[in-house]
């Protein structure tokens, strides 16, 4: 994807999120650029998060859309929410060591339940549809925030403040 068509999004440092954080030795370090009306990451995927030999653990791939999805909403919406439900579909296997990109966009919002659906899919380096989800998300009230988050998680609703304008 050329880079003139990405814009960087911000995210927190010292986070322990495995998908994203930056202070978990064990994560996946993902970083999130919006193309048009998509927001997307690459990666590729080393031996430690293998299923099968040379092959990406279903978790993790699971966890790559699930990540992209929320970031998503995190982009365009503004507000935090928590994933109702997931569906993915493998569609091929994800070897290690390939370069992917993970792309999400949202396709539905209902106003009167505070539900958002997204999709997402990964893609190899040659553009091969290698996975591809859905999911439902609902919005968490800023008033519900504090049972949810421990002040910790604070530092999320400050990143979405200082997002770069849409």
């Amino acid at each position: 994807m050329p880079s003139e068509n990405r814009i960087k999004i911000p995210k927190p440092r010292g986070y322990n999120c495995f998908a994203c954080g930056t202070a978990n030795p064990i994560g996946l370090h993902l970083e999130f650029f919006r193309s048009g009306d998509s927001v997307c990451s690459e990666i590729i995927i080393g031996k430690n998060h293998a299923g099968w030999e040379n092959i990406s653990h279903g978790g993790i791939i699971s966890t790559l859309l699930d990540e992209v999805m929320s970031w998503t909403i995190l982009y365009f919406k503004r507000f935090f929410f928590l994933t109702r439900k997931m569906e993915v579909k493998y569609i091929k296997p994800v070897l290690i060591g390939t370069p992917l990109l993970v792309k999400g966009r949202i396709v539905e919002i209902s106003e009167s339940d505070n539900r958002i659906k997204v999709l997402a899919e990964i893609r190899d380096d040659k553009g091969v549809l290698l996975a591809k989800g859905s999911g439902e998300f609902i919005q968490v009230n800023k008033d519900d925030l504090p049972r949810v988050f421990d002040e910790s998680n604070r530092e999320i609703l400050s990143m979405i403040e200082q997002l770069p304008p849409l």
